[in-house]
């Protein structure tokens, strides 16, 4: 006995129409995936113009290399999880590739705590404001690569 909710194809939903095989292509060619790899360089490189930023603002290196620490807590786990997730692009099913998902996920997670709880030792009069600024800028990258991304536009100036 079906559920109900769950016994109605998604085709006779009103206003639902199924695209060609033909019609997806050209949607996948107008709305390219963003690459991982583009948003751990933008990271990296932002990391280091924040670091360069604290460095000159404060006239301070302490400052400088906090601020780069900082912005190293992000991207290497960042790294780490998109070298994670192209290793299994061919995952044999949606379900494992999910899994695998969150296992980097979580890597890049404990990866990242780990590094800022050593901080400390391994930077000397550790400058927390420059550090967290470091952090914080670098991990936004993110979202402004979301937001810029190619394809994007084109579906804003549609509605």
């Amino acid at each position: 006995m079906p559920v109900s909710g769950f016994d109605t194809d998604e085709t006779d939903e009103p206003g639902f129409r199924q695209l060609s095989a033909e019609e997806a292509q050209a949607l996948r060619a107008k709305s390219p995936p963003l690459s991982p790899w583009r948003v751990v360089v933008w990271q990296a490189v932002v990391g280091v113009l924040v670091a360069l930023l604290a460095w000159g603002l404060t006239q301070n290196g302490v400052a400088g290399a906090s601020a780069a620490y900082g912005a190293m807590a992000v991207v290497l786990p960042a790294a780490l999880l998109a070298r994670g997730l192209s290793r299994q692009r061919g995952a044999a099913n949606a379900s494992s590739a999910l899994t695998g998902f969150f296992v980097w996920e979580m890597v890049k997670i404990a990866l990242t705590v780990a590094m800022l709880a050593i901080a400390p030792r391994l930077i000397l009069d550790l400058n927390w404001l420059a550090l967290l600024a470091g952090f914080v800028v670098t991990m936004k990258v993110y979202w402004v690569a979301m937001w810029l991304r190619p394809g994007r536009q084109d579906s804003i100036n549609k509605n």
